[in-house]
């Protein structure tokens, strides 16, 4: 009988009981959290922040250009979801083109025209 006894306790004195365990996880955790938003701001104070004003240009434009490629897609998805419409969409832009092309590519004044627009966009925007 006693060695029952004697192996009952000893399982109960091994095992964590109620919290202790997870405060010491806890503390674990809070302690590496500490670490690593030290490391953070030691990187953060090495950073050149007089440049970031591009990169956060560049950052804006990428998102409000990927922002605006998903609203235009929803749309478009709809609009194909209506039998008739996308059909009288595509005839719609053989039209456009049709007359644009009428009106600017007939003689070679009009598309000299053309691609002297063309050339001066690129060079003030592209530089």
């Amino acid at each position: 009988m006693n060695d029952i006894n004697a192996d009952t306790n000893s399982t109960k004195e091994t095992t964590p009981m109620g919290n202790s365990a997870g405060q010491a996880d806890g503390n674990n955790l809070s302690d590496r959290y500490g670490e690593v938003m030290g490391k953070v701001n030691q990187s953060l104070t090495e950073v050149d922040w007089s440049q970031m004003g591009k990169y956060g240009k560049a950052v804006g434009i990428v998102a409000v250009v990927i922002v605006a490629q998903v609203i235009i897609k929803g749309v478009i998805d709809t609009i194909n979801l209506l039998p008739i419409v996308p059909g009288l969409l595509e005839l719609l832009g053989v039209v456009v083109l049709g007359q644009w092309s009428w009106q600017n590519l007939t003689t070679s004044e009009k598309r000299n025209a053309v691609f002297e627009r063309v050339q001066n966009l690129r060079k003030e925007y592209l530089g």
